[in-house]
């Protein structure tokens, strides 16, 4: 890296100079000097910027020729950054040149770049025919004019040896892409024998690729030992050479060869050691992500080939049965059996492409079918076969097995099983090189499925029409055809519905394991009973597991139930992302609920099918317009009696990882039709995408022109219609439970305001929406508008507008989404127009933005110039982000007034920081810097001390969970000075981080005037290190400490605690989770005063403080002296006694605001006994001997209260009141019927104890075995002891207590102190 930084560094210097001089051509070649310097440490768009003023130069002030080894490098880096159009401008221009100066080295040059640019593009289906053909024809003119320079070179014999290995190798690539594996083979031999010829270097890295290609062809043609040995050689020769990321490539090449042998340790081993390389590596994210994933994928399918073992053994003892029930009533029974299990076992095997046990069970599944006469099943059996020999490239037996299958399914007129028949015979003459034939079989199977209906199986049939076209006739008409075709058919077949019928289930499911059906039929066979078998259908509806080679592979460990033919026109996929041409190709899915499904066979092209299909009902809609008229006047006849609705105003945060992406449909103002894209706040929670629409006096007065989003997983038409100002706006506003009406109403005010005409937004003036009412009645909660099921489209909601505010960002956000035809985010919509801060300070996380995507917003921050704080937390953003943003601040000009960046869960690299070293006017405003969750490695090291260098003003950095070591820990210790301001410094979850490389760092800190706040969590701390802790707890007035997971022990937290209380009252915030900590902790805390009243937040969450310290912590609580106002002890064993004695010691407390008890307890199972009063004057409980949730009373106490409404706001007194009622009738009702009244004092007990804490402001006690029920009727005791408007997220086993102004569900690495 020193080196690489040298070179730059010298490169720059000369360049600075021959721009001194003027000497143009000199500054036109350092600059192409630092642009391929640039490029070869990745950094492309930096790169870029100096090709481009290579080319500047070059075309400006020299001749042509000059400007041949700039477009050379311009195409390269465009084509990495997979810019093609630009890149073939650059390329065909250095060809043009080339030629003009008859040179021949750069004219194969340019042919090589410009066949890689159309592969690449083939690769992607970018107008594939024309692609490939370009593609063909610039390698094959590189390889001539490679071997022309070899036979005639212009100085030395061997001087074009390596290109004209090279040209070989992308020509035998090409081939191999379009599954022409023999003849790639035979190209990629060639090449090993010139080199061998030529004498070439038996380590050169021309021969590691040819050597990588071949072992990925020999994998494919199941030819393990070559393969073994030509990856092997692989590794060996990039090993030799220093090749990190080709060893590591190779290493994953060798661990798909193990995994489709099924020798899943080895190839985890293999994953790991490249792992271990592209972990050493800088910038690798996707190669280290994508091994994460085969390596979770593997063990999945480890466990698959364990659940097959566990199968076979039950194959044999229904075989054994078998031998026992021969000749009995049970025979038949026992017959269905079997062949129920061997589907299961043919079903896991082609799960883990364990071919040869397909094979076996197959032929085991004929048999038996075989003796029942049932002809479908022996048909299935038969093509399950024939994939089998397929697969294993046995093709004459393939072909011979699938046409017994075909001859069945044509007696039996199952037009899905000679479909999916044909596809397969299509696929063996196809590998034969019979592509005539395999063309009509392919041509069959589509007829068959389109005169069965059978959509998924029309477009396999498709798809491989068009690769035999593509790859095998050239037809360019008829490949766009079947195109259009497949485009056509999936408009049509939005979702790809597999409609699986009554009549198509086996008659197994029915009577499998029935004792009965042997006695109902008779066991010999006869024409009558084969004609009544026929009518029955296969078991086998478990659509196998397929994996796709793109795509990341623990994503598609997945099952799903389709008929077993489909299994034999799916084609394999379980192999792992096996790197390509010594790199990956990764394909994300943005959407869970789809599946890519690519064919592995050698002679199909890649297919995706989604396989969660939607059935016809799910996916019809209906448009049900409400007249502007309409309106409903009476909410109460409406009022939801879900208890599980949540109802916090805009405070529920919501996880990107957890929230799919949804369009919206929105005209611009120009009347430009575009899709806007949203987080899915305001949107159907399951996923789906759903419409709003928006008609009246906006666009068009009474114009009937509207457009709708509607969801389709529900049987009912999901929109309101809302009036805002006489104009009608229609959506879905059903979003997750964790949505509430605020939310409800910013969404109303973005959409309105995205529609208002051109004239209305210019003064940047967005609407606040005071209320929504039906009728007179004003809508105070999400609940009411939920009980509008079955009336959408029949109730009008009228918005009440209180006036505008000025949000200029909004409008130069939008203005400029509009300028590049960009869909504006509705989640950053709703972000920016937050009334409660101002424009200088930009919240935009969690809005799914990516480098492209964030381009509007980031020119909206040029022309807004000044902003104080800057959140682009939890996106999808990267380098070239972190570039324009610097830019952003460059011409802003702004030198004074502090600035927060917080950047922290993104996807940037060290090279990101470059940017902030690069930006001077950030050395003087740069106050808070979070970077945390990105892959910076030690590569950062150099960038983070010259930020603590020069960067003045900087008073917190968060580095946490940035995969550095120790390096960078002694870099920022070496950084830090006693001038220093920094006041708190975030270094958590970082590993190895030595405990000398943490002493040197307290110690540096212990010099510093200001500081006052550390994050250590995740480090694991030696006594030593923990001494040097205490001695700076002591030096320094720590205000927060974070030492979770940090493994200090029971001594080593009391050692740090008394530390941070040495002669200094300071109120402090204390993470000791997960630290070994034991109820002595406890103890000791509540017998000291000096820690009783100095720590304002305490964390001992994952510690067994246990019953014992639960009466330590309440007596603590009690102290009139304790100041604690944040308590955690999630997961501290206190159980249900534990919990119920630490709420109770809350009502004469005056300052705890948040505690959280979540996984302390499981009701279930301790709860069942009589509550012990009388003992030591606490709430006990005994052992438990029934399971409460069956026996307790307070089953039917929560039956009878489950039809409680619980109203949220003016409601609330009356509603609460209603509930408290309802319980202690439904009590008094169960202690009638039930001897005990143990579940209603469980709850009184509860209940009462939350309603005398009275000033605690947020309640966790999720996960402790309450249920829905019982969580409503705390709740009521909740709502109605708080000052303030009471919320809650109650959603399974999710169960917060809190109040309008608290925060629920917050990251913990977003929690501000």
């Amino acid at each position: 890296m020193a080196r690489e930084e040298a070179k730059l560094s010298e490169a720059k210097a000369s360049y600075r100079s021959a721009k001194a001089i003027g000497n143009h051509e000199e500054e036109a070649r350092w600059a192409n000097v630092i642009g391929n310097l640039l490029k070869d440490r990745g950094e492309y768009l930096q790169a870029l910027k100096w090709f481009d003023i290579d080319y500047h130069l070059c075309t400006k002030y020299l001749s042509p020729k000059h400007s041949l080894a700039t477009c050379q490098s311009l195409g390269e880096v465009y084509l990495r950054l997979e810019r093609f159009e630009d890149a073939l401008v650059y390329q065909k221009k250095h060809l043009m040149l080339a030629e003009e100066a008859n040179d021949l080295v750069e004219q194969q040059r340019a042919n090589t770049q410009l066949g890689r640019t159309y592969h690449e593009m083939y690769l992607k289906s970018l107008d594939e025919h024309q692609s490939v053909q370009n593609a063909k024809k610039y390698f094959k003119s590189a390889m001539k004019l490679a071997q022309a320079i070899k036979e005639n070179p212009p100085s030395n014999k061997s001087f074009f040896i390596k290109e004209y290995i090279d040209a070989h190798n992308n020509v035998g690539l090409l081939e191999l892409d379009r599954d022409n594996l023999e003849e790639a083979e035979k190209i990629l031999t060639r090449a090993l024998v010139i080199c061998d010829q030529e004498e070439v270097n038996g380590y050169d890295d021309g021969r590691t690729r040819l050597h990588h290609n071949l072992g990925k062809i020999y994998t494919e043609l199941r030819m393990w030992e070559n393969a073994r040995e030509h990856i092997e050689k692989d590794i060996l020769i990039c090993k030799q050479i220093g090749h990190c990321e080709g060893e590591a490539k190779g290493y994953i090449n060798l661990g798909e060869l193990h995994n489709r042998v099924q020798k899943y340790q080895e190839a985890i081993l293999c994953y790991q050691k490249a792992l271990d390389l592209a972990n050493s590596m800088e910038d690798e994210d996707a190669l280290v992500r994508q091994i994460e994933d085969n390596i979770k994928t593997v063990k999945e399918l480890g466990k698959v080939m364990d659940d097959m073992k566990r199968e076979e053994q039950n194959l044999k003892k229904l075989t054994r049965d078998m031998a026992i029930a021969r000749g009995t009533t049970h025979k038949r029974n026992c017959q269905l059996k079997q062949i129920a299990s061997l589907d299961v076992l043919i079903n896991k095997s082609e799960t883990i492409s364990a071919w040869p046990k397909v094979l076996e069970f197959a032929k085991k599944k004929k048999k038996v079918a075989t003796e029942i006469c049932d002809k479908e099943k022996i048909a299935d059996s038969l093509l399950s076969i024939g994939e089998s020999y397929l697969k294993l490239r046995k093709f004459q037996k393939a072909l011979k097995w699938c046409m017994k299958s075909l001859k069945i399914y044509k007696s039996l007129g199952n037009l899905e099983g000679q479909a999916l028949t044909q596809i397969n015979i299509g696929h063996v003459l196809d590998s034969e090189g019979y592509y005539e034939e395999a063309l009509n079989a392919f041509t069959d199977s589509y007829r068959l499925a389109v005169e069965g209906k059978l959509s998924y199986v029309q477009r396999t049939a498709l798809e491989n029409m068009h690769y035999s076209n593509l790859n095998r006739f050239d037809d360019v008409e008829e490949t766009r055809r079947l195109q259009l075709e497949i485009d056509k058919l999936e408009q049509n077949n939005e979702g790809l519905e597999t409609e699986i019928t009554a009549e198509d289930r086996c008659s197994e499911s029915s009577t499998e394991g029935s004792g009965d059906f042997s006695d109902n039929m008779p066991n010999a066979c006869c024409p009558e009973e084969i004609r009544n078998s026929q009518s029955s259908k296969s078991q086998s509806l478990n659509q196998k597991e397929e994996l796709n080679d793109d795509v990341p592979l623990i994503s598609l460990i997945r099952s799903t139930k389709v008929s077993s033919k489909m299994k034999s026109a799916h084609l394999e996929n379980n192999e792992l992302g096996v790197v390509g041409r010594k790199r990956i190709r990764l394909v994300l899915s943005d959407d869970e609920d789809e599946m890519s499904d690519e064919a592995e066979s050698p002679k199909v092209r890649h297919n995706k099918i989604p396989l969660n299909v939607a059935t016809s009902s799910e996916v019809k809609t209906r448009s049900n317009t409400a007249s502007p008229t309409t309106k409903f006047q009476d909410v109460s006849a409406f009022t939801s009696n879900c208890a599980t609705i949540s109802d916090p105003p805009g405070n529920t945060e919501e996880s990107s990882s957890s929230c799919k992406s949804r369009t919206l449909n929105m005209a611009t103002p120009e009347g430009k039709s575009f899709r806007a894209s949203s987080s899915g706040e305001g949107f159907n929670a399951s996923g789906s995408k759903c419409d709003v629409s928006v008609s009246g006096n906006i666009l068009h007065k009474n114009d009937a022109a509207q457009f709708m989003l509607l969801t389709s997983d529900d049987k009912h038409n999901q929109c309101i219609t809302f009036e805002i100002d006489e104009d009608i706006i229609q959506g879905s506003f059903m979003a997750s439970d964790n949505l509430s009406i605020e939310s409800v109403k910013v969404q109303l005010a973005c959409l309105y305001y995205l529609q208002l005409p051109m004239e209305r937004k210019l003064e940047g003036l967005v609407p606040i929406i005071q209320n929504v009412k039906c009728g007179e009645k004003v809508i105070e909660s999400l609940e009411t508008i939920k009980a509008f099921r079955g009336h959408m489209g029949k109730i009008v909601v009228e918005a009440v507008l209180d006036g505008w505010v000025q949000k200029r960002l909004i409008k130069l956000y939008t203005d400029h989404c509009y300028k590049v035809s960009e869909t504006p985010n509705m989640k950053l919509l709703k972000k920016l127009y937050d009334l409660e801060v101002s424009d200088d300070e930009v919240t935009v996380s969690e809005c799914e933005l990516q480098d492209l995507s964030i381009t509007p917003l980031l020119n909206a921050l040029h022309a807004h110039k000044t902003f104080a704080m800057l959140d682009l937390s939890h996106n999808l953003l990267g380098n070239g982000t972190m570039e324009k943003l610097q830019q952003v601040l460059t011409s802003s000009g702004q030198k004074y007034g502090g600035l927060t960046l917080d950047l922290h869960c993104n996807s940037f690299g060290p090279t990101a920081l470059f940017q902030i070293c690069e930006c001077p006017l950030l050395f003087t405003r740069l106050e808070v810097l979070n970077i945390s969750g990105n892959r910076l490695t030690d590569a950062c090291a150099s960038y983070l001390s010259t930020i603590l260098e020069n960067c003045k003003a900087l008073c917190s950095l968060s580095i946490e969970r940035c995969s550095i070591t120790s390096r960078t820990i002694q870099k920022v210790a070496d950084a830090l000075s006693a001038e220093s301001v920094l006041e708190q410094l975030c270094i958590g979850y970082n590993k190895p981080i030595s405990g000398s490389a943490i002493t040197n760092l307290l110690v540096k800190l212990g010099t510093l005037k200001r500081f006052s706040k550390l994050n250590m969590n995740g480090l694991k701390l030696s006594k030593p290190v923990v001494d040097s802790l205490c001695q700076l707890a002591k030096r320094l007035s720590l205000s927060v400490l974070m030492l979770g997971e940090t493994g200090v022990g029971l001594d080593g937290a009391l050692l740090v605690t008394e530390s941070l209380f040495h002669e200094i009252e300071e109120f402090v915030k204390l993470d000791l989770s997960y630290c070994g900590v034991t109820y002595n902790y406890a103890v000791k805390l509540s017998t000291n005063s000096s820690m009783v009243c100095g720590i304002l937040e305490l964390s001992l969450s994952g510690n067994p403080i246990m019953q014992e310290g639960s009466n330590a912590l309440s007596s603590m609580l009690l102290n009139s002296q304790c100041c604690l106002k944040v308590l955690v002890l999630q997961k501290c064993q206190l159980g249900i006694s534990g919990i119920l004695q630490i709420i109770q010691a809350l009502s004469g407390n005056a300052f705890l605001e948040e505690l959280n008890l979540a996984e302390n307890a499981d009701i279930g199972k301790e709860y069942s006994a009589p509550y012990d009063v009388a003992e030591k004057g606490s709430v006990g409980l005994s052992q438990p001997n029934l399971n409460m949730l069956e026996s307790s009373p307070l089953v039917s106490v929560l039956k009878d209260v489950s039809q409680l409404e619980v109203a949220d706001s003016e409601d609330d007194e009356v509603g609460v009141e209603a509930a408290a009622s309802a319980r202690n009738e439904s009590c008094s009702s169960s202690f009638q019927r039930n001897s005990s009244s143990t579940g209603c004092q469980f709850l009184e007990e509860f209940s009462t104890a939350i309603d005398m804490a009275k000033n605690l402001r947020f309640l966790d006690l999720s996960k402790n075995g309450f249920s829905t029920q019982c969580a409503e009727i705390l709740y009521s005791s909740w709502s109605r002891s708080r000052s303030v408007s009471a919320r809650r997220h109650i959603k399974d086993k999710t169960i917060h207590f809190f109040v309008e102004g608290m925060m629920c569900c917050v990251k913990p690495c977003c929690r501000k102190d």
